[in-house]
């Protein structure tokens, strides 16, 4: 593997001569004036562009830009034809494909499988912009447009799709993006480093076939590589019967290579050392980690093998932390996909480059007054890191950027809002949201820089806080306090999620949060109050809910304001039963919750929670043939019901309710009293069960007799 580059260590291409455009351009004309005749780099997205730093086609434009290379953008062309992928010609180095900050498949579809009415990414957020599966449908065209440009993908789409995966969408295990895209190299993670180095080198006049020393890359071999040891991922963690772990203090030579019963083997040790008087000590040479590679089991293998394919998932999350990973590599068909291992964080320094670029903060002119809600959602706010080291098995933050967590400095967070205050239209005085993917892991990262190379945990707050997990708020704190201090600035707001587990652990946060940056609303995530369901995400208990809780309510009402905690709840998450979401339901009774918007668990690509619900195993333990059962709630009928829980007030969810509270013999709670979740009485013009079917399927969701038909969405 290559040793790390830092950013600033390149020399600028064409040495800038360029400049800095206003906007990236989209057409020729925007080109010709700039007085371009071709572009290094073509850029192709399903989003609209925006030029700012939470839009990743900005944010790599910008990056690759300020090394003088010249990028084109082609924002959601018509995939019908290859001809809008040629219209800022033939790019030079490459062509770099994107489906969006978003899946698109995700962006498409709702839980149920359901096409959505609208776009967030989209001008006036209209529908049917992007492709199914825009990576693979965006490289065609590109191929098509021009076959010897060499293809580069990236952006969370392709990121957790690099080895063979469930797609819900479809219900079966499909290919490595990498297969079926026809790229010729993938850049998972966040990639600015694998970015400027693989373009500089392609600069230079290097094939990209010769390029795979990059860390968080992933391509295409034939065989392995002169020099490489390969270790069998069944052999670290054997999807079979669980062996006793070897004793690393044991002095007995290692019994199950001889190929003998272990009492067989233990007794002739005995007689031996008997015979010599002589302890031998029996050490396994050490292997290169730097040249060793991790075969998962194959493509073949892992989509008609649930219990291989949840094994596959475990080790690819065992081999994710940029200090110890080793190379993975997956069979499919005669060629091997080979990921090299994640790579190195970005420093603080660094980070403050990449967010302290010249971006023009705003929609592309070519947009004219059209409405962007993903652009007017973050507009007004500030992302000060990345990374998060929760783990939540239903989330995919953690495998697209890593545990690790990557904060900007206090200078660069500052220069941000002032540049909002100073150039952003519509700037009232109000910051939207101060955080990133958590709102209050900044500057978080373990007490040892020792231990964070070795550790191999799947997270550093699940069961408990980590003992060397550094909790302290304080360079939060100051954080909110100088960014409110600004002149202009009015109030800061913070609208990340909150990880209350963490909080609690400091009041004084907790206290500076509550007083002085919620606007009357906090959203923090629960997503379940039953152990037996959280256990299965990753989350914490409902006590450290019920802690932060009572802190929030004493420091609103010591600063005289009526403020209340939204909470989030995921329905259908695997491991969930019947049993589990009544008794959430009672909860959010008792606590006076009435939910407007829930979530039904969606499964993504490459998410734990997804191995889960494919496989029915958890991966969280060693995966067996006879290793733990988890209970999947996949039929329609069976989500539906669990999300009718959440919404137990609604009456349209009632007769549906009712019905399976009687199977469930819990027809006392049943009635018109305060003790009861359902009324008996149905409300005029509001869902009624319709037909003998419909009966059918309450039976088959609360574990009944039959199966519903099988419907199509």
């Amino acid at each position: 593997m290559q040793a790390v580059q830092s950013i600033f260590s390149y020399r600028p291409y064409w040495a800038k001569r360029f400049g800095t455009a206003p906007f990236l351009p989209m057409s020729r004309a925007e080109m010709d004036a700039l007085g371009w005749d071709s572009c290094d780099i073509i850029l192709v997205t399903g989003d609209a562009y925006i030029d700012h730093p939470s839009f990743g086609m900005a944010l790599v434009g910008r990056l690759l830009e300020s090394q003088g290379f010249r990028v084109g953008i082609i924002s959601q062309p018509d995939w019908q034809s290859a001809n809008p992928f040629k219209v800022l010609g033939r790019p030079n180095l490459y062509f770099g494909v994107t489906a969006g900050n978003m899946d698109s498949m995700v962006n498409r579809y709702t839980a149920d499988r359901k096409i959505r009415s609208d776009d967030a990414y989209t001008p006036d957020a209209a529908a049917g912009k992007r492709p199914d599966r825009a990576v693979l449908v965006y490289s065609q065209r590109c191929r098509e447009a021009y076959p010897d440009v060499p293809l580069v993908i990236g952006s969370i789409e392709a990121s957790l799709r690099r080895i063979a995966h469930y797609d819900y969408w479809s219900d079966k295990v499909r290919r490595s993006i990498l297969i079926d895209s026809k790229a010729d190299i993938l850049l998972y993670g966040n990639a600015e480093r694998a970015l400027l180095e693989l373009t500089h080198r392609l600069a230079k006049g290097e094939n990209i076939a010769d390029i795979t020393d990059l860390r968080g890359t992933a391509f295409l071999r034939k065989a392995l590589p002169e020099g490489w040891v390969e270790v069998d991922s069944t052999e670290m963690d054997r999807p079979g019967r669980v062996d006793a772990h070897p004793d690393p203090y044991a002095m007995e030579p290692a019994l199950e290579t001889t190929g003998k019963s272990c009492a067989a083997a233990a007794g002739e040790a005995a007689a031996n050392d008997a015979k010599t008087n002589v302890i031998q000590f029996q050490r396994k040479p050490k292997a290169d980690r730097a040249h060793t590679v991790v075969r998962l089991p194959s493509y073949e293998e892992v989509s008609s093998n649930p219990v291989l394919y949840a094994h596959a998932s475990r080790v690819l999350h065992l081999e994710s932390n940029p200090g110890n990973a080793r190379a993975l590599v997956q069979r499919h068909g005669d060629r091997d996909v080979w990921l090299n291992p994640p790579p190195i964080p970005l420093s603080t320094r660094e980070m403050d480059h990449v967010y302290d670029l010249p971006y023009a903060r705003g929609p592309h002119p070519g947009y004219g007054r059209a409405k962007l809600p993903a652009w007017e959602m973050i507009r007004f706010s500030v992302n000060i890191m990345r990374g998060c080291f929760g783990g939540c098995t239903f989330c995919s933050i953690t495998e697209h950027e890593g545990r690790i967590i990557q904060s900007r400095s206090e200078e660069s967070i500052l220069h941000e809002i002032e540049e909002i205050r100073d150039k952003v239209d519509g700037f009232t005085g109000i910051v939207s949201d101060l955080g990133g993917p958590t709102a209050n892991m900044y500057r978080m990262a373990c007490k040892s820089g020792k231990i964070e190379q070795s550790c191999r945990k799947l997270s550093c707050v699940y069961p408990d806080i980590c003992d060397n997990l550094n909790t302290d708020h304080s360079a939060l704190i100051q954080l909110y306090r100088k960014a409110r201090a600004i002149p202009g600035v009015k109030k800061i707001l913070v609208g990340s999620g909150l990880r209350y587990d963490l909080a609690v652990r400091s009041p004084e946060y907790v206290k500076e949060l509550v007083q002085h940056h919620v606007g009357g609303y906090l959203k923090i995530a629960p997503e379940h109050s039953e152990e037996n369901v959280l256990s299965k995400m990753m989350k914490p208990g409902m006590g450290a809910y019920d802690k932060f809780k009572a802190m929030f309510e004493k420091f609103s009402k010591e600063a005289g304001k009526e403020q209340y905690l939204i909470p989030y709840f995921i329905a259908a998450h695997p491991g969930t039963t019947d049993e589990d979401m009544l008794n959430l339901a009672l909860w959010l009774r008792r606590n006076n919750f009435r939910l407007d918007q829930v979530q039904t668990f969606t499964p993504t690509p490459m998410a734990m929670a997804t191995a889960m619900y494919h496989s029915g195993k958890n991966p969280l333990r060693k995966v067996t043939q006879s290793s733990e059962q988890v209970a999947i709630p996949k039929a329609g009928g069976k989500r539906r019901l669990h999300k009718a829980f959440l919404r137990y007030h609604d009456p349209n969810n009632w007769p549906l309710l009712r019905e399976a509270l009687k199977e469930m013999g819990r027809a006392d709670l049943i009635g018109n009293g305060k003790k009861h979740l359902v009324p008996s009485f149905q409300p005029a013009g509001t869902a009624m069960p319709s037909n003998k079917r419909h009966a059918g399927e309450v039976r088959a969701r609360v574990g009944g007799f039959k199966k519903p038909a099988p419907r199509h969405y």
